[in-house]
């Protein structure tokens, strides 16, 4: 069982950071080519979808490692999914603080109502974002270690 869980939680936050790496890496980087508004559209209806799916992403990873954490404390490699639940603790608190504010406006934004800051606000999110990928990926990569 412990097994079953162990192999779960890592397919999950593998997605996950596979997700947020594209978001970061191309996803954005497209949009911000396209002309016109298209890249602002694109980002605000990424902002309503990912940011109502997201959540229960990043929350679910960390019960995930939580619960490996617990249930395999005798088992080698405990210490590195303690390590990496807390940088997915690290990544949720940072998203909550940082990420979530920028998103909440971003994803109301129109063309004809966008503010005079708009693109450094982009800026922002996108440098606390590759912040927030780095995380994960660490976490990752120490999760698909605690199985070896």
């Amino acid at each position: 069982m412990l097994n079953a869980l162990e192999v779960f939680t890592t397919v999950v936050v593998g997605v996950m950071v596979g997700v947020e790496f594209s978001v970061a890496f191309f996803v954005n980087p497209i949009l911000a080519g396209l002309p016109g508004d298209n890249g602002l559209r694109g980002r605000t209806h990424g902002a309503r979808l990912l940011g109502a799916v997201m959540p229960f992403w990043y929350i679910g990873s960390l019960a995930l490692s939580a619960v490996w954490a617990a249930a395999g404390w005798q088992h080698h490699g405990a210490g590195l999914v303690v390590t990496a639940a807390s940088l997915l603790i690290l990544s949720v608190v940072m998203s909550i603080l940082l990420l979530v504010p920028i998103n909440n406006r971003v994803k109301t934004w129109t063309a004809e109502g966008l503010p005079a800051d708009w693109k450094q606000q982009m800026n922002r999110w996108d440098r606390f974002h590759y912040i927030r990928v780095a995380l994960i990926v660490a976490a990752f990569a120490l999760l698909v270690a605690a199985l070896a």
